[in-house]
């Protein structure tokens, strides 16, 4: 297995641990945005991948996910992490504000999962041009899962969502060495194993303060705390699904997502999207079968 060497680069206001594999600064950037509970490493198998299709593919830490920067402004809202997104590109690239072909490395490719799927959605719909493609896994926009949200079965799914918008959270999370998120990943899972995904995410949820960054990603959904002034301006359009065509990837027996979700994606995203079950897998397709999920995802990217 590939061995990464953590980076860090800054890129809107905060410092941004990342790992990579490819060219640096020579071949197109392919963006991979990581979940919960989750690191930059659920991208261990793709990043080579990516780069031996001649991307410089590069995973970073979201933040407050050590060892990127906890920000000060507690702010977790879409707007704010499309926004990381769109500055990390401008930063590892050298693009200005408006990313052309002629632009620094030009567009990209963005590869989000989970929370990452939302950032991606709101990177691409901000800035358009920075980005080429659009692969988003196990999580659709929120207008799909709206119609589905407060169904009993989903709901039940979704039960830790709501956990998370109480002051139990951060203690039910850190409680006997974070068995809480190892349930969620066998829960989430099938027959698959997460204890190499679980150290990294330990190291990342190291002290409380990051613990609490990743619980208010789910917080900043019902608005349980003030949202930036910052982003006010580009908060709807954040929002948004993007133009651009989608490849969405979800597992089949997703123990945190029902299949009606990716149905109703399909009706959500742009013309020419494409949205596919992945069999006999559950929330996390590309660690549960990574060679026939890596090569859809090349596939589309090509």
């Amino acid at each position: 297995m590939t061995t990464f060497t953590v980076h860090s680069v800054p890129a809107n206001g905060l410092r941004f641990g990342y790992i990579e594999a490819g060219e640096a600064g020579e071949a197109p950037l392919a963006l991979c945005l990581h979940g919960f509970p989750d690191t930059a490493h659920t991208f261990r198998y793709l990043l080579p991948e990516l780069a031996r299709a001649g991307y410089w593919a590069v995973a970073p830490f979201m933040r407050g996910y050590a060892p990127t920067e906890v920000p000060e402004d507690a702010c977790y809202e879409t707007a704010a992490l499309a926004t990381d997104v769109n500055a990390l590109h401008a930063a590892l690239t050298g693009s200005g504000p408006r990313s052309s072909t002629e632009d620094g490395l030009g567009p990209g490719v963005l590869i989000g999962h989970d929370w990452g799927a939302f950032a991606a959605y709101g990177a691409a719909a901000l800035e358009p041009r920075r980005w080429r493609s659009v692969v988003a896994l196990s999580s659709p926009p929120t207008r799909a899962i709206i119609p589905s949200f407060l169904d009993y079965d989903q709901l039940r799914r979704s039960f830790h969502q709501f956990l998370f918008q109480t002051p139990l959270a951060e203690a039910a999370v850190m409680r006997d060495d974070y068995a809480f998120l190892r349930r969620l990943w066998t829960d989430w899972t099938v027959d698959y194993d997460p204890s190499t995904d679980l150290t990294h995410v330990r190291a990342a949820l190291r002290d409380q303060a990051n613990v609490t960054a990743a619980i208010s990603y789910f917080r900043g959904m019902f608005d349980v705390y003030p949202r930036s002034s910052r982003y006010a301006s580009i908060r709807h359009r954040a929002q948004a699904v993007p133009t651009h065509p989608v490849l969405y990837l979800q597992g089949e027996r997703d123990g945190s997502l029902g299949t009606d979700l990716a149905e109703n994606a399909r009706s959500v995203f742009a013309a020419d999207s494409v949205v596919e079950l992945v069999e006999g897998v559950g929330h996390f397709p590309h660690l549960e079968r990574p060679a026939p999920v890596n090569r859809r995802i090349l596939d589309w990217l090509s």
